[in-house]
């Protein structure tokens, strides 16, 4: 029993004590139960407070309404007891064979096991790393890449529609200063002082002459267009090639300079015009966010006729809401903190709900430390650490394990030293291990002719009911992940998994010894072990890890 099935075992006694006439519920019988597994010992299973939480709209008080629905509970099949503890709290106790048939349970259901429908018939846009084509992706971009395509692996698993999307800056003053840098790189002149210098500029600029012999005869205002639209392109492939071997493909890659060319920014404001939103002043073109909880209204086309930055922006969410996402989720570095406000104001100002249809996640710093002290230069860029210096010191698995393990708003020190190890200190090592250790015995099993059978009932071993529970729990925390955009708790949920399997290894043994006889303890044993290379994989699958069968 899972606790998915225990909370429709509760919702159902509930309801039937309220048709019974035994309980009155004026708002309704919940659809769902929270149900969580007890901190101590000797409290069962799983716990519920819902008699706590329905007992003033019952019109009783919580222990009653306790010992009504316990007593219902109890003649529920696979509950073995129902104790109502302290003000109401219900500790319960499933029955050994209910327990033990989630192991068969999940292997049926194999890569699908954790699925749901919390998300279904929702179109998800997510927009993540969006880096500007100037230059290889540096740690903070690469942080989002982890965590914004294991977010769209979640999504994905709990029924959504996933598009994801990069931003394609190739408009504006950073594509001038790139170029600028680039034809400065070919003619041996020193990097323009608001320039990029690294050696990947230097690459690029000898990659565009050797394809352009003739750039440099040029006059310095051709030559360097030709090194714009050569180098842009040539960066953003080496862009994609980065992020392909790191495991993320995008579905769309949008360019802003379309926003400016279609006449999208007109729309946008012809339509929060109409709203009555925009307002004109001192030559120029307002949006009034002020009164949708922004610090101060925003320009967003100047006196001179030329777009503000924000125009930008309104374009580009009318276009993701009108390509008809539901949720357009934006994934941006801690610099950016302080355009959350105007983004919001901008979702409310085109009638929309903040926080619903347009999200801003944001992502603090992460520091490398090497030998104990921080990693602040690239062999390449020059300047910042990138994905390939990354990759390149621990690999593409402990890269993303790495940087998804943490809630995206808290800071990381990730030691390279400590993420480049083959031990148990290394999180993603004990998870990897794990599966690997799983996948050695099935392969003996298989040697030896040793089979999985269902056999719920004869897992009741502590630690088998431990084990059981903790892979029942896998779906919630994967639906936990997708509502609180956190995949790190797919990763914290893996390493006690992983824990918790090798305790019940040291303490049941699994296969026969020697010329013991092959029992259905042994096999059903067998089909637990399977159950956990299943939820060790899934995992280790939503966050773009492998899983390896031999370490």
């Amino acid at each position: 029993m899972t606790p998915a099935q225990l909370s429709t075992t509760i919702v159902d006694g509930l309801t039937a004590l309220v048709e019974q006439g035994d309980l009155a519920l004026p708002d309704g019988v919940p659809s769902e139960v929270t149900v969580e597994r007890p901190r101590q010992k000797g409290h069962g299973d799983y716990a519920t407070n819902v008699a706590l939480q329905l007992a003033k709209k019952a019109g009783t008080n919580p222990r009653a309404l306790g010992e009504l629905l316990a007593e219902r509970l109890r003649a529920s099949d696979g509950i073995g007891g129902v104790e109502v503890a302290g003000p109401g709290f219900l500790n319960i106790t499933v029955e050994a064979g209910a327990q033990g048939q989630v192991a068969a349970e999940i292997v049926a259901a194999g890569e699908r096991y954790g699925a749901s429908d919390a998300f279904r018939g929702e179109r998800i846009n997510l927009e993540f790393v969006s880096a500007n084509p100037t230059g290889p992706i540096h740690i903070g971009g690469v942080r989002w890449a982890a965590v914004g395509d294991a977010l769209g692996r979640i999504f994905t698993m709990t029924g959504a529609q996933v598009t994801r999307e990069y931003y394609f800056n190739d408009h504006g003053s950073q594509i001038d200063r790139f170029s600028g840098s680039l034809l400065a790189a070919a003619k041996g002149e020193p990097t323009p002082e608001d320039g990029y210098g690294g050696q990947y500029v230097h690459d690029i600029a000898r990659a565009i002459v050797e394809q352009r012999p003739d750039v440099l005869g040029l006059g310095d205002e051709e030559a360097q267009e030709v090194f714009r639209a050569v180098g842009v392109d040539m960066m953003f492939e080496e862009i994609k090639k980065s992020l392909h071997e790191f495991g993320v493909d995008f579905d769309v890659f949008f360019h802003e300079d379309e926003l400016h060319k279609s006449g999208a920014v007109d729309r946008a404001v012809a339509r929060l015009r109409e709203l009555g939103n925009v307002y004109e002043q001192d030559g120029a073109v307002w949006l009034a966010t002020e009164k949708f909880g922004d610090d101060k209204d925003r320009v967003i086309i100047k006196s001179d006729g030329q777009g503000a930055y924000l125009s930008g922006d309104l374009a580009y969410y009318l276009d993701k809401r009108e390509r008809g996402f539901d949720r357009c989720l934006i994934m941006l570095g801690a610099d950016h903190h302080g355009y959350v406000g105007r983004m919001n104001a901008m979702c409310a100002a085109f009638g929309d709900q903040p926080g619903t249809n347009l999200e801003i996640l944001i992502g603090q710093m992460v520091n490398l430390l090497r030998d104990g002290q921080p990693m602040r230069m690239s062999k390449r860029a020059g300047t910042v650490v990138t994905i390939d210096d990354l990759v390149e010191a621990i690999g593409v698995d402990a890269a993303r394990y790495a940087l998804a393990r943490y809630s995206s708003d808290s800071n990381i020190d990730l030691d390279l030293d400590l993420w480049a190890k083959a031990t148990n200190d290394n999180p993603v090592f004990t998870v990897q291990y794990a599966h690997a250790r799983v996948s050695s015995l099935l392969r003996n099993a298989a040697d030896l002719g040793v089979e999985a059978a269902s056999h719920p009932e004869l897992l009741t071993h502590e630690k088998e009911g431990v084990l059981l529970r903790a892979l029942a729990e896998f779906p919630r925390v994967v639906t936990a992940a997708a509502e609180l955009r956190g995949p790190h708790r797919v990763a914290r949920y893996l390493e006690e998994l992983a824990g918790t399997y090798h305790r019940f290894y040291d303490s049941c043994r699994v296969l026969p010894m020697g010329d013991e006889e092959t029992t259905d303890l042994h096999r059903a044993r067998l089909l637990l072990v399977q159950a956990t290379r299943t939820v060790l994989a899934n995992g280790l699958g939503l966050l773009g890890v492998s899983a390896p069968e031999r370490m």
